[in-house]
This record gives C-alpha cells, sequence and structure tokens, in this order.
C-alpha cells in the first residue's frame, strides 16, 4: 500500500475509482477521494452485485438466499496494486483500481470472476505449468442511437460518409476513424494496455484489436479496462463502440479469439513441443480438452441469447470444436509458428464475453483434457463447416443444461459459482423472451 501511496501522490490523484467485474463484466464498485481510499485500503460491497444481471435484476429469493448470506452482508474488496491504472479520458486526475473480492475470514469469494480466473491459474501452477494467452477483440463503430427498437447504422467517417459494402483489412476504411484510433492508443499506451495491431474486420465498420501475448490474469484485466477505454474515445468522437456478439443483421459477429500456449514454469520452455519440434503429446491433450469441454463451458464464450445469433454455418465465426492447423472454419486453430511458439487459437468466444470467465473456462478447458490425458480427433482438411460430429449447443437454454450438468467444471470452479451463474443467465433469457421482437410484428401481425 505504500507503493500505492507513492503512485498516487506522484500523479497528484485526487479520486480513485474502486473496481470489480461482475458476471457481465460491467465494472461496479464506488468512487472515493485519494484520502479516504488509503485509509480504508479498500471498500465494501453488498455480494449479490456478483448475481446481478445485464438488466439489473437478481436470481429468484430462495437461490439468492441459499447462495449468499441470509443477512446480506458485505465483501470486502482489497486493492491488486498491480491492477493500478491511470484514468486518462477523466477531468480530474482519477485513477482505476481493479479489487479482489474476500469474505469475512479473508477467504476468496467463489462468485468473483477474478478469482475464478485466479483459481484456474492456481491449477496450472501446481502441475508446473504457465500458461499465455493472446486475446483479440473484434468489435463495430456505429453512429449514436438512442432507440433500442431500431436497426444500428455504420457512423459517418472523416470523409463524410457512411461505410459501404465489405472493407475487409482496408487502410483507408480504418482511417477513416483515425482521430478515435489515435485516442484510442494514447490512452491506451497511458494506461499500459498492451495493444499491438487494428485492422479493420469484415462486417461495415467492423474493427479488431490485438493484445501482445503475456500473463493471463494482466490480459484480463486489460480487456476489462480497454472496453471502457474504447467506449469513451467514441464517446468523444460522437459515435458508439459496441462489442455485441451479433450487432447488425446480415453481418459477421464480433469475437474474442484466445489464443493460448503452455510453458514449463521452471524452465520457460513449450511444454506443447517436443525435442524435436513436434506437437507433443500435452499439446494434443490439451486439444482433447478443449474439445470435449467447450460445449459445457460454453455459457461462459458465449454467455448470452444474442451470442448464439453469431454461430450460424457459413459465416466467419466457427460452429464446432474440430481442430486444424491454419484452418479458420475450425473453432480450434492452430496457427503457423516455431515449435517454442505452437499455440491453439480458440475462435469460438465473443466479444460479448467476459474476459476473465472466457480465458478462465478456455484454460480450464485445455487443462482438464492435459491432466486427462484426452485425445483429439483428427485434424481437419478443408472445411469444418461440414463436420456434424463436433456441433455445439444451438441456443443459451440447451448451452446452461450442459453446464450445470458438468461435474469436471463444478468440481474446478465450484458449485456455488456454477449454481449462481447459470441462474443470472436464465433470469437474463427470461427477460429476453419478454420482449416482442420487430420481427414478429412484421410476420405475424397480420398473417396468422
Amino acid at each position: 500500500m505504500k507503493d500505492l501511496e507513492s503512485w498516487l501522490k506522484e500523479r497528484r490523484i485526487t479520486e480513485v475509482e474502486c473496481l470489480v467485474s461482475d458476471i457481465t463484466g460491467i465494472a461496479r464498485g464506488k468512487i472515493t477521494p485519494v484520502s479516504k481510499f488509503m485509509a480504508e485500503k479498500g471498500m465494501r460491497l453488498p455480494e449479490s452485485v456478483l448475481l446481478q444481471t445485464v438488466t439489473g435484476d437478481y436470481v429468484e429469493d430462495e437461490l439468492y438466499y441459499s447462495l449468499l448470506d441470509p443477512a446480506d452482508i458485505d465483501m470486502l474488496c482489497r486493492p491488486d496494486i498491480s491492477a493500478v491504472y491511470p484514468v486518462p479520458w477523466a477531468i480530474e486526475p482519477t485513477a482505476q483500481v481493479i479489487h479482489d473480492c474476500y469474505d469475512k475470514m479473508g477467504n476468496p469469494i467463489e462468485l468473483s470472476c477474478r478469482n475464478q480466473l485466479k483459481r484456474v491459474l492456481a491449477l496450472y501452477a501446481e502441475k508446473g505449468w504457465k500458461p499465455v494467452v493472446a486475446p483479440e477483440m473484434e468489435f463495430y463503430l456505429t453512429k449514436r442511437c438512442e432507440d433500442p427498437d431500431l436497426p444500428l447504422q455504420p457512423p459517418i467517417g472523416r470523409s463524410g460518409r457512411q461505410e459501404t459494402g465489405r472493407q475487409s483489412f482496408s487502410i483507408d476504411a480504418a482511417n477513416e476513424f483515425d482521430p478515435l484510433f489515435e485516442d484510442m492508443y494514447d490512452w491506451c499506451e497511458v494506461q499500459g494496455l498492451d495493444i499491438d495491431t487494428l485492422i479493420h474486420e469484415e462486417g461495415t465498420a467492423q474493427m479488431e484489436i490485438n493484445f501482445r501475448h503475456g500473463d493471463p490474469l494482466m490480459l484480463a484485466d486489460q480487456i476489462f479496462l480497454f472496453k471502457r477505454t474504447l467506449r469513451e474515445a467514441a464517446l468523444k468522437h460522437d459515435v458508439a463502440a459496441t462489442f455485441m456478439a451479433k450487432p447488425i443483421t446480415n453481418e459477421p459477429g464480433s469475437a474474442m479469439h484466445i489464443h493460448q500456449s503452455v510453458l514449463d514454469a521452471s524452465t520457460g520452455r513449450s511444454v506443447f513441443a517436443n525435442e524435436d519440434g513436434s506437437m507433443s503429446q500435452l499439446f494434443l491433450h490439451h486439444i482433447g480438452g478443449l474439445q470435449r469441454f467447450i460445449p459445457e463451458a460454453l455459457p461462459l464464450m458465449a454467455p448470452n441469447v444474442n451470442s448464439f445469433r453469431r454461430f450460424l454455418p457459413d459465416t466467419s465465426a466457427p460452429v464446432n470444436v474440430e481442430w486444424g492447423e491454419e484452418n479458420r472454419t475450425c473453432g480450434l486453430r492452430v496457427p503457423d509458428s516455431t515449435p517454442q511458439n505452437r499455440r491453439i487459437e480458440n475462435r469460438l468466444p465473443g466479444a460479448d464475453a467476459n474476459a476473465y470467465l472466457a480465458i478462465a473456462a478456455s484454460l480450464l478447458c485445455g487443462y482438464l483434457g492435459m491432466v486427462q490425458q484426452l485425445n483429439p480427433s483428427a485434424p481437419v482438411q478443408g472445411r469444418a463447416f461440414e463436420r456434424r460430429n463436433l456441433r455445439l449447443p444451438f441456443t443459451l437454454e440447451q448451452a446452461l443444461e450442459r453446464m450445470e450438468s458438468c461435474t469436471e467444471l463444478e468440481r474446478a470452479m465450484g458449485h456455488r459459482f456454477v449454481t449462481g451463474y447459470v441462474a443470472v443467465k436464465r433470469v437474463e433469457n427470461e427477460n429476453f423472451k419478454k420482449v416482442i421482437s420487430s420481427w414478429e410484428r412484421e410476420f405475424l401481425l397480420l398473417s396468422v
């Protein structure tokens, strides 16, 4: 805390945003004067914020009080001094500090998404392994729209015109939004976020930003903050940025591709490569675990009703857990690399996923394959869209049923977390069902 106090004083910070991530990935917490933050060395929040839905609702009372203390007591949120960042868009000198959640006995709270990722990383550490990830985040820029019933429209670029057609990898199309991206890069640099390459993706005004490979917890923190940063930069330039999985009809969805590898913690050598550079058994078992358990863990990678609109055949999103070398029709792609940099790219998580949980789930699936010595299917040559033996659940409801019945997930992540997560997502799904869509009004109103 002394180092943190010095950091705050050097930057003349006057306010601190104390943050925790809820299940959705929304930043919840308190904004406090720096003097109070240092005096209290953290904050207290109701544990119930970890069971809050994206609409602000909660799970039913019986389940609520079975997962939480009946008195609805506070949890203790302690700052992680390795997760302290300035807020470059704030008017006053402000810091944002990510906190970890504990009960009054000092035990990590199971419902915390960040604690879940730490839990998975501890499993790797027990085996002497060190996972490394490199996420890729896709997103759309759109016109700001106050009416949620109206379809989203592409924003106006520097040329004064809307983008039309597909502009994959177009430099000029990306440069239409240079002022926005300059602010994004500047603000990310101030915060120390390890963003790398920017590309124009396939969709209209759809972009992708790549993160440099590194520690999974650090990168999950950075994605959590990057979403805030990009939204703020977009608002400054009078547009909106969205990480919805499928925000626009007839346009590609947005993914959070996760490149993951595993090193020997003592030597730093990849456990995915043999001495001769060939694929190791641990690498193949890692793929086998992803194939076996992703269909059970899918709600952690595709957490919303909208997430499943992305999984359509013959689109840019995979609909399987097949694997192949340099094959983007597979859910699991092995990019060409040196043996030391061998990795698997999990192409299934959506950009709407909570980064802590998506990374935790992806690493956990691979870990289970390694310890259970699961063998993968044969790699796919050609189009994996034609394969139907390794398909995914088609709806959020099906996926939640599979998740809650998976004993391996419950054993690794805990009963409270799995039960609470499934319950939150079911409440959100029920809320979705109450909304009558424009499709229903258009085609059923006068026809049935």
